[in-house]
C-alpha cells in the first residue's frame, strides 16, 4: 500500500484486503509516516506550525495537538476571524463560526499557559464581495468595516509571519492564508510560501491539501524539504489519530 492520501479511510483497498492477505507499506507510505511522526516526536527547534483554511471546527484538533508540540503557531485563512472574535474584535461580514468562539478563546488561553507564541493577523485585505473584481481595502484588524469581509492577511501580517518562519528549524504548514485562487487575495499565501521556501536551513514540511496547490502555483515545490501527498491523512496523523490504512499494515 503506497496510498497515504487514503490511509485515513477504512476502505476495502486500505484496510479490508490487508486483513486477509500479507500486506506491506510502500516506500512513499513509509516516508510519509516516518516524516510526519518524526516531526511531532522530535522536531528541531524552534518548531513553527502554520495553519490556514476556512473553519476552526475543521482544525481544532490539529490546533490542540500542535500546541503541545510547537513553539510558535501561526493562524491564517478564514478561521482567523473566529479567533479575532474571541479577542473581542469586530470582523464585519467575514467568515466566522459563532459556536466556536469559546473554543477559540480556550486555545488562546492554552497558548498562553504553555508559552506557545500564537500569531494572528494584525491587518487584513477586505472586500465588499467574494469575487475577483471586488472593491478591496487593507485595514487593521481593529478597523474591519461592518459591510466588508476579510479574504486575505495583510502585508504587515505577512512580514510578521515571514519573520517567525525565517527563524524556525522545523516548519509545518497546512492551509492557505486567504482565498489564494483569486489573484486579488493571493499575496498572503504567496508571502508565506516564499518565506517557507527561503528557509533552507530548516526542515520544511507541507501537510497536503491546498498548501500543496499553493506551493505548486507559486513554483516553489522543489524548495520544500517534504510535501505530503495526503491532506486529510496528514491532519489526522498530526492530531494523534490512528490511520486505518496504516494500522492494517502493522497487523
Amino acid at each position: 500500500n503506497d496510498a497515504f492520501g487514503t490511509a485515513h479511510r477504512a476502505h476495502a483497498s486500505t484496510a479490508g484486503v490487508a486483513a486477509l492477505l500479507p500486506a506491506y507499506a510502500g516506500y512513499l507510505m513509509q516516508n510519509e509516516v516516518a516524516t510526519l511522526t518524526g516531526m511531532l516526536d522530535e522536531p528541531r527547534r524552534p518548531f513553527v506550525a502554520i495553519l490556514g483554511g476556512s473553519k476552526v471546527s475543521d482544525k481544532i484538533k490539529v490546533i490542540d495537538a500542535l500546541m503541545d508540540k510547537c513553539d510558535t503557531l501561526i493562524i491564517g485563512g478564514g478561521m482567523c476571524f473566529t479567533f479575532l472574535l474571541a479577542q473581542g474584535k469586530q470582523v464585519g461580514t467575514s467568515l466566522k463560526e459563532e459556536d466556536w468562539v469559546e473554543r477559540a478563546a480556550a486555545m488562546l488561553r492554552k497558548a498562553e499557559e504553555r508559552g506557545v507564541k500564537l500569531l494572528l493577523p494584525v491587518d487584513v485585505v477586505c472586500a465588499d464581495k467574494f469575487a475577483e473584481d471586488a472593491n478591496t481595502k487593507t485595514v487593521s484588524v481593529d478597523e474591519i468595516p461592518a459591510d466588508m469581509m476579510g479574504l486575505d492577511v495583510g502585508p504587515e501580517t505577512a512580514k510578521l509571519y515571514a519573520q517567525a518562519i525565517s527563524q524556525a528549524a522545523t516548519v509545518f504548514w497546512n492551509g492557505p492564508m486567504g482565498v489564494f485562487e483569486m489573484e486579488a487575495f493571493a499575496a498572503g499565501t504567496k508571502a508565506v510560501a516564499e518565506a517557507v521556501a527561503e528557509n533552507q536551513q530548516g526542515d520544511t514540511i507541507i501537510g497536503g491539501g491546498d498548501s500543496v496547490a499553493a506551493v505548486n502555483k507559486f513554483d516553489l515545490a522543489d524548495r520544500m524539504t517534504f510535501i505530503s501527498t495526503g491532506g486529510g491523512a496528514s491532519m489526522e496523523l498530526v492530531q494523534g489519530e490512528a490511520l486505518p490504512g496504516v494500522e492494517a499494515l502493522k497487523r
